[in-house]
């Protein structure tokens, strides 16, 4: 009997494991990827990557194998989306499927998966409404943000104006937006040599500097081998310098005693902190932590992307001293050299509307942020498990030639119609497209119109004596951002 037992218990045991194999092979799903380049043990397709410049390596496989392809990050299979039809499909159309954001560990470090930027889930659902309603409060989009930036084109004017026509680093420009950022998250603005505001402006600059390396890139490729670079150590240690100064802000506005109303974002989440209530089994949201995550957030696009737009613009300007003259003609004869310029004026200055547009259309300054699939997901022909890491290559779209008449040419024409009047155009990805959309837009279009135009309308900018307009290098410095590279300008006072 008690070797029947035995049997019986084998047999069932074998039975069971057996209906588990079949269970498990009937459940496995047939994803299919997109064709690609073969990849290498370990490294995957880096041999062939331009790590500076990988839009343009994309770009190339493109040709081979579409706008749709797969390419391997070490061991990570990536989907890349080339050019306006694939990323509006997948952005626009599909923004569900391709809304969360992928793995980046260089940021991934210190964010932990909180902020507005580089966060998922129900936190990220949260805290970027929340992000817009305030902001909107703030004044976001309107009047009271407007004053605030025109007030501040006078600070840079005069700035600028103390140089007297002699040559002064682009540096200079990266000082104004940083100030409306601050203003809505601290409620105070700096003068551009206060040690607080220098030391924030030094160590955001660090951040996006050593993110953009080449052992960054590699880190977020080989997470593992995290101690064999030094970016992530460098990266850190500036964060942490960075939450210093933010923490001691906090802590003010937790003490505050206004319990009824909010000037800043910071009292407004020191607020929400105060009255949020957690059901069991639920992360609190409203912490320091997603505080100092979001503002890192908010300040990479205040002081990085804005200010690095505007020093384009200016080179661009040099570079094209004809397009230059066009738009103050337009500035002159509608709104004069004495009342500066607001938002509401893009009606009535199509050409300098387009420049703005143009500037960030050429400048291009982020190729990509990484994408991943919130689940299983059909798209065209192919079927992508929950993960995939999605690259939506801007530079692809705002570069598409089925869009651009001149793509690689700077030409505000390209936002005009025949009869000059302004143009929008559906490929102008610079602020990303769908569910993550930059939060910020909406004050970075009225902060690069307003600043532009009004140093256009106050100075008229040259290379120093001795540097042609063909020196003029328009090659951009790959960080995290592309940058215009390192140049020196002369601003002359317009009469």
């Amino acid at each position: 009997m008690a070797s029947e037992s035995v049997t019986l218990f084998l047999l069932g045991t074998v039975i069971m494991m057996i209906m588990k194999i079949l269970i498990s092979f009937t459940k496995r799903k047939n994803y299919h990827f997109p064709p690609g380049p073969t990849p290498l043990p370990i490294i995957g397709n880096l041999h062939i990557l331009d790590v500076d410049r990988q839009d343009l390596t994309f770009m190339e496989l493109a040709n081979k194998y579409g706008p749709f392809f797969t390419f391997h990050f070490g061991s990570t299979k990536a989907v890349v989306l080339v050019g306006y039809e694939a990323n509006r499909e997948a952005l626009v159309s599909a923004n569900y499927d391709f809304g969360n954001r992928a793995a980046l560990p260089i940021a991934d470090d210190f964010q932990m998966n909180h902020g507005v930027l580089f966060s998922n889930g129900e936190l990220w659902k949260v805290t970027r409404r929340f992000t817009l309603s305030i902001f909107r409060d703030l004044g976001m989009g309107k009047k009271p943000i407007e004053g605030r930036i025109i007030e501040e084109l006078q600070y840079l004017n005069a700035k600028i104006q103390s140089y007297n026509g002699k040559p002064f680093d682009k540096k200079v420009f990266y000082l104004a937006p940083p100030n409306i950022t601050f203003g809505m998250l601290f409620g105070r603005r700096f003068d551009y040599d206060n040690p607080t505001f220098q030391k924030i402006i030094t160590i955001m600059d660090d951040i996006v500097v050593n993110t953009g390396t080449h052992g960054a890139k590699y880190y977020n490729v080989f997470p593992k081998l995290k101690y064999f670079f030094k970016e992530p150590g460098l990266v850190m240690d500036r964060i942490n310098q960075l939450n210093a100064i933010l923490k001691v802000l906090f802590k003010e506005s937790e003490e505050a005693k206004c319990e009824d109303s909010f000037r800043t974002y910071i009292e407004a989440f020191v607020q929400k902190d105060k009255r949020e209530s957690v059901t069991e089994g639920k992360e609190k949201i409203f912490t320091e932590k997603n505080f100092l995550a979001s503002a890192f957030d908010l300040m990479l696009g205040g002081t990085e992307t804005t200010s690095t737009t505007i020093q384009w613009g200016i080179l661009l300007m040099m570079k094209h001293p004809d397009i230059q003259k066009k738009a103050q003609d337009e500035i002159e004869n509608v709104i004069g050299l004495e009342r500066p310029p607001r938002w509401d004026d893009q009606k009535v200055l199509p050409y300098c509307l387009a420049v703005v547009h143009e500037v960030q259309r050429f400048a291009n300054i982020l190729q990509y942020l990484p994408h991943s699939t919130p689940t299983d997901v059909h798209f065209r022909d192919y079927f992508l498990p929950k993960g995939t890491t999605v690259i939506p290559l801007f530079s692809s779209v705002l570069n598409d030639e089925t869009q651009w008449e001149t793509p690689k040419r700077f030409n505000p024409n390209h936002f005009l119609d025949a009869d000059g009047n302004f143009l929008k155009k559906d490929a102008f990805f610079p602020f990303s497209k769908g569910r993550r959309v930059c939060a910020g837009e909406s004050l970075a279009r009225m902060e690069l119109f307003i600043f532009i135009t009004g140093l256009l309308q106050k100075f008229t900018f040259t290379p120093p004596s001795g540097v042609s307009t063909e020196d003029l290098d328009l090659t951009p410095e790959v960080t995290f951002t592309m940058r215009a590279k390192s140049y020196k300008v002369c601003a002359v006072p317009r009469q």
